[in-house]
C-alpha cells in the first residue's frame, strides 16, 4: 500500500492494537451478596471504614478491611459484571467510544492535549487497560518505605486471583528475540518480577481470554463485614472539631443515581477512618471539594476551607508513551502486551500486534482513537462536529482487511521527571477536573524518549523481526507514517522522523499510568494519613511520586491489600489493649 495509505489507517491502528487487551471474554459474575445499587441505600448509615473509590487499591482494601470491621464501598460507576462493552473481547474499543454518563470509561483531554480516559466502574483502571502485570522493583519498595515481606505476600494475595502468564506466539516472540538482539539482555524467562533485560510479563487475561480485574478480589471480603454501593458519587468528606485541635472526618455525603443525597457516618471508635482511593484524578478532587487545598483555589469555588494545602493538586504526572507502527508481510497473532524490555536508561520497551485489532466487523471502534469520540487532532476542536465525526467512521470502515496486519512497538518512560497539576473546573464530583501534566518539560524525559526510539529502531531492524516487515518501507518512513497520524491534540510538524525529539513531541501519547495529586510526604505521611486531618487517608496511585515498575495495576492492589493487613493488624492490637 502506498505512504499515503499507510498514513490514512495506521492512526485508527495505533490505540486500537493497544487497548486491544483492553477488554476480555465474559467474566462470570460472582453475584456478591453485599453489592447494590446506591439508590437502595438508607438516608444515614454508620460504619467503621468508608472507602470511596471502588477501584483498583479500593476492592482490595476493602476485601481486607471487611475482615474483622463494617465498611462500606462508595463506587460512582456501575459493575463490570455482565457489561459486554467491558467483559467481552469481541466488544473491544465500544466501552472506550461509549460516551453515555453511565459508560465505564470517562474520557478527559489534559491542558497538554493528550486524550486519555479514567475509570468510572467497580474495579477501575483494571477493567480498562491494557491487562499487563508486573511487581514494582525492590529499590521502588525500599524507599517508599514498605515492608517486603508484607509487600511480597500482598502481591501473591493478588496474584492467586487475577494474574497469569501469557502465550507468547511467532509476533511477540520476534520482538522478546529482537530485544535480546538490541542488546536488552539478559534474558530473564516468564517472571512478574522488575529485573534489567528483556522478560515475559503477567497478564489479567486467563488462558480463556478472560479478563480479571480488581473487582474479583472482592471475593476474599467477609460478606457481612462489606457493603458495596455503585453509582455512588461522593460529593464532599465531612469533618468536625468537637474535642480536637485538628479538623477530624467523620462522614461524607454521597448521592445515588436519582439524585437523592445520603450521608453515611464513622462509628465513634478512635480506630474508624475514611479512606480516599478514587485516583490520581479523583482523588485530590474529593479533597478539594471537601476543603482541603489551596485557600485561593478553594475559594474561587465557594468552597469553606477545612485545612490550606497547597500541595493538593501538584506533582501531577503521567509517563508519556511513543509508538511505531510496523505493517506485516504476513498474518500476526492477536497478542497482548506480553513482553518488555526494561533498560537501563529508563525505558520501558513494550508490544502488541494483531489483524483487524477491532474485534471483528461486529465492532470496528479503533480504540480510544475512534473517530466516534471525536479525537480528530488534525482538525481544531471546534471543527469536531458530528459530521465530520461519521465522515472519519466512513472512511476508517472502508478500509481494506489488508490493512490490519502487523502492529506496534512502543516506549514509555519511567517516573516521570516532569509534573504538572490539578485544579477543579466545578463541585460536581461527576465532571472532569482540569489536569496537566508537562509531557517531557524536563529533558531528561525527553532524552529517555529518544534512547527508547533508538531502541526501537534496533529492534524492528534486528534479524530476529526480518520477517514481520516490509523491506521496503525504511525506518524514516514508519516514523513519518506514525507521525502523520492524529495520535493526540497537539500541532504537527513536518518529517519529523529527521529529529527523533521532535518524533517523541509530536506523537506523545498516554499509557494511562498517570499518577500523583497527594504526594507522600506532602499531602500524606508514611501511613498514608493525611497530614493535618484525622482519621483520614488517601491510599491509591494519587500518593506515589513515580510510577511503580514498567506497569502500575499490580503494585496499586498489592498496596490496597497491604495497607488492609496494616490496618487490620492496627485494629486488632487496638481491641487487645
Amino acid at each position: 500500500m502506498a505512504f499515503f495509505g499507510w498514513c490514512r489507517f495506521v492512526a485508527s491502528l495505533l490505540n486500537a492494537v493497544l487497548l486491544f487487551h483492553t477488554f476480555s471474554s465474559a467474566q462470570t459474575d460472582p453475584e456478591y451478596t453485599f453489592m447494590h445499587q446506591a439508590t437502595t441505600a438508607p438516608t444515614v448509615a454508620y460504619y467503621d471504614y468508608i472507602i470511596v473509590g471502588g477501584g483498583t487499591a479500593g476492592c482490595p482494601l476493602a476485601a481486607t478491611l471487611s475482615q474483622n470491621a463494617s465498611v462500606l464501598l462508595l463506587e460512582r460507576g456501575g459493575s463490570p459484571y455482565g457489561n459486554p462493552n467491558i467483559t467481552d473481547l469481541a466488544a473491544f474499543g465500544s466501552a472506550l467510544s461509549d460516551l453515555s454518563p453511565t459508560s465505564p470509561s470517562q474520557r478527559f483531554v489534559s491542558e497538554d492535549g493528550v486524550v486519555s480516559a479514567r475509570a468510572r466502574v467497580l474495579g477501575g483502571g483494571s477493567c480498562l487497560n491494557a491487562g499487563f502485570y508486573s511487581r514494582a522493583g525492590h529499590d521502588y519498595v525500599r524507599l517508599a518505605g514498605w515492608d517486603e515481606r508484607l509487600v511480597n505476600e500482598s502481591y501473591q494475595w493478588v496474584e492467586k486471583v487475577v494474574a497469569f502468564q501469557p502465550p507468547l506466539k511467532q509476533w511477540q516472540s520476534a520482538v522478546r528475540d529482537g530485544l535480546v538482539e538490541a542488546g536488552i539482555r539478559p534474558y530473564n524467562g516468564f517472571t512478574y518480577d522488575h529485573v534489567y533485560g528483556t522478560k515475559v510479563g503477567g497478564t489479567i487475561f486467563d488462558q480463556n481470554g478472560h479478563r480479571h480485574t480488581a473487582a474479583d478480589l472482592l471475593r476474599y471480603a467477609k460478606p457481612s463485614g462489606l457493603t458495596v454501593l455503585l453509582h455512588a458519587p461522593v460529593h464532599q468528606i465531612l469533618f468536625t472539631t468537637r474535642g480536637s485541635t485538628r479538623p477530624k472526618a467523620h462522614g461524607v455525603i454521597f448521592a445515588d443515581a436519582n439524585g437523592v443525597s445520603h450521608r453515611a457516618y464513622l462509628k465513634r471508635r478512635s480506630t474508624n477512618e475514611i479512606i480516599v482511593s478514587s485516583g490520581a484524578l479523583g482523588s485530590p478532587q474529593l479533597l478539594m471539594m471537601s476543603g482541603i487545598g489551596p485557600r485561593r483555589h478553594l475559594q474561587a469555588h465557594n468552597i469553606t476551607v477545612v485545612l490550606d494545602q497547597p500541595m493538593v493538586g501538584l506533582g501531577m504526572s503521567d509517563n508519556p508513551m511513543n509508538a511505531v507502527f510496523i505493517p506485516s508481510p504476513q498474518p500476526v497473532e492477536v497478542s497482548l502486551i506480553e513482553v518488555v524490555g526494561i533498560t537501563h536508561n529508563g525505558t520501558y520497551i513494550e508490544a502488541a500486534s494483531g489483524e483487524n485489532f477491532a474485534g471483528g466487523a461486529r465492532t470496528q471502534d479503533y480504540g480510544m482513537f475512534s473517530p466516534r469520540i471525536g479525537q480528530l487532532s488534525t482538525l481544531p476542536p471546534k471543527q469536531r462536529t458530528q459530521e465530520a465525526i461519521d465522515k472519519a467512521v466512513e472512511v476508517m470502515q472502508a478500509l481494506p482487511q489488508s490493512a490490519f496486519v502487523g502492529g506496534f512497538i512502543l516506549e514509555k518512560i519511567m517516573g516521570p521527571i516532569s509534573t504538572g497539576h490539578l485544579e477543579l473546573t466545578s463541585r460536581n464530583p461527576n465532571d472532569n477536573p482540569s489536569v496537566t501534566f508537562n509531557y517531557f518539560k524536563d529533558p531528561r524525559d525527553l532524552q529517555r524518549c529518544v534512547d527508547g526510539m533508538k531502541i526501537i529502531e534496533n529492534v524492528i531492524e534486528s534479524n530476529a523481526f526480518s520477517s514481520f516487515r516490509f523491506d521496503s518501507l525504511s525506518i524514516v518512513t514508519l516514523l513519518n507514517m506514525t507521525a502523520s497520524s492524529p495520535i493526540n491534540l497537539l500541532p504537527k510538524h513536518a518529517n519529523a522522523s529527521r529529529s527523533l525529539e521532535q518524533f517523541c513531541k509530536d506523537t506523545v501519547m498516554t499509557i494511562w499510568h498517570f499518577h500523583g495529586g497527594c504526594i507522600m510526604d506532602r499531602v500524606v505521611d508514611h501511613d498514608y494519613k493525611v497530614i493535618g486531618i484525622d482519621s483520614l487517608r488517601v491510599i491509591d496511585g494519587s500518593t506515589f511520586r513515580n510510577s511503580p515498575g514498567t506497569n502500575p495495576q499490580a503494585t496499586v492492589m498489592m498496596l490496597g491489600r497491604y495497607m488492609g493487613v496494616k490496618l487490620m493488624r492496627e485494629r486488632q492490637a487496638n481491641n487487645g489493649a
